[in-house]
């Protein structure tokens, strides 16, 4: 079997902390038809993450998100790997993000039915290990909504 040639990873993530971000983006996606974080700072501690939103979200829509992460989460879903080409990628995924000189083989992080997306960081096996996900604040400016947000 040929051996992979996956790109370098420069960063420890919280593997916790890092499979949520993947819940949050899709859970983003789906309730307000945006695209995945423009931008995103992911800490064991807390973590941001900022959205291009065309209007501020609502207390009820901020709410909202939090429930539905922590109903994903609570449904143990399994967080697995697979590995293709880019080509196979393309159409599937957003290839812009990848690095100049990226590797021609991708890795794909899918948290169950519920989300998929490249990545290269660390990540649970199931989402029983990331715990309970609470937004401890949020803002809107400029066309960018910013979530701050904790595990527990």
């Amino acid at each position: 079997m040929e051996e992979l040639q996956l790109n370098e990873h420069n960063k420890q993530e919280y593997p916790p902390m890092h499979t949520c971000e993947h819940i949050v983006n899709r859970t983003m996606v789906n309730l307000f038809g945006c695209g995945r974080a423009v931008s995103a700072h992911i800490e064991k501690k807390k973590s941001k993450l900022d959205f291009a939103l065309p209007q501020a979200p609502t207390e009820e829509d901020i709410a909202r998100i939090e429930s539905t992460v922590n109903a994903v989460i609570a449904q143990h879903l399994p967080v697995t790997t697979e590995y293709i080409t880019q080509e196979e990628a393309k159409g599937r995924f957003d290839l812009k993000r990848l690095p100049d000189g990226a590797s021609d083989t991708v890795r794909v992080v899918r948290v169950g039915d519920y989300d998929e997306c490249l990545c290269i960081g660390l990540h649970v096996t199931n989402t029983s290990e990331i715990g309970t996900f609470r937004i401890i604040s949020s803002d809107y400016k400029e066309g960018i909504f910013r979530i701050r947000f904790k595990l527990s």
